[in-house]
């Protein structure tokens, strides 16, 4: 997925690229709105994050979203801004933001926010995932192999549903348990059994192991 960042300040916007980087997002970094209009016609983002304050204008943000909601852009729009005045964030939603971030703000809520907008995001998209012989539903919950649907239960399917939306990235085991049995004692235990169980019911090409862990293992 392409998330297109309008940032002015390095400081801020370097940590966010590093981590979206390492999620196995594309993240593109605009420093100005001249950069974010290039990079937006060149390939349309399925999420915009836009810093509000910028050098072209204090309300430069907010008038790249109208501008962009009004050419019929239908991806979802995250806000960072200092600014935390209920006048602002409102006035950011009925612009057609779904989002308001206000710094400073921890880079685990950042990537809790990106994660929950493009999975909306999916979901207005009709949540299709296809890669290779897998084919995921995820607002149906379905998931087939080679057409053939696949029984899986709610905690495989949400590490499936993991994997889909970071289809690059490679997850540890540990990593795996915070997302899926927060705070349990046995919970890189869990994620190794559910890891062996979702292999098992799809195919052993279709979870790849690596040096940093597990994630998909498909090819488009």
């Amino acid at each position: 997925m392409r998330i297109l960042l309008l940032e002015d300040e390095a400081d801020i916007a370097e940590p966010l690229l590093l981590l979206l980087a390492r999620e196995g997002y594309e993240a593109v970094w605009a420093r100005s709105l001249e950069e974010a209009w290039a990079s937006f016609l060149e390939a349309e983002p399925d999420l915009l994050v836009l810093d509000v304050m910028l050098p072209e204008g204090e309300d430069a943000g907010f008038t790249f979203a109208q501008e962009v909601r009004e050419g019929g852009y239908a991806g979802a729009v995250l806000f960072l801004t200092a600014r935390d005045a209920l006048e602002d964030r409102v006035h950011g939603l009925n612009l057609g933001g779904d989002d308001y971030l206000v710094k400073p703000f921890a880079l685990e809520e950042f990537l809790a926010r990106v994660l929950a907008l493009l999975r909306r995001g999916a979901q207005h998209k009709g949540g299709r995932f296809r890669r290779g012989a897998l084919e995921v539903d995820l607002v149906g919950r379905r998931a087939l192999w080679r057409g053939e649907e696949v029984a899986l239960s709610p905690k495989e399917f949400a590490l499936l549903e993991l994997f889909c939306l970071y289809p690059e990235r490679l997850f540890s085991l540990e990593e795996v348990a915070d997302r899926l049995f927060p705070g349990r004692d046995s919970g890189v235990r869990m994620a190794r059994i559910y890891v062996h169980r979702l292999r098992s019911k799809l195919a052993p090409e279709a979870i790849r192991t690596g040096s940093g862990g597990y994630g998909l293992g498909l090819s488009d």
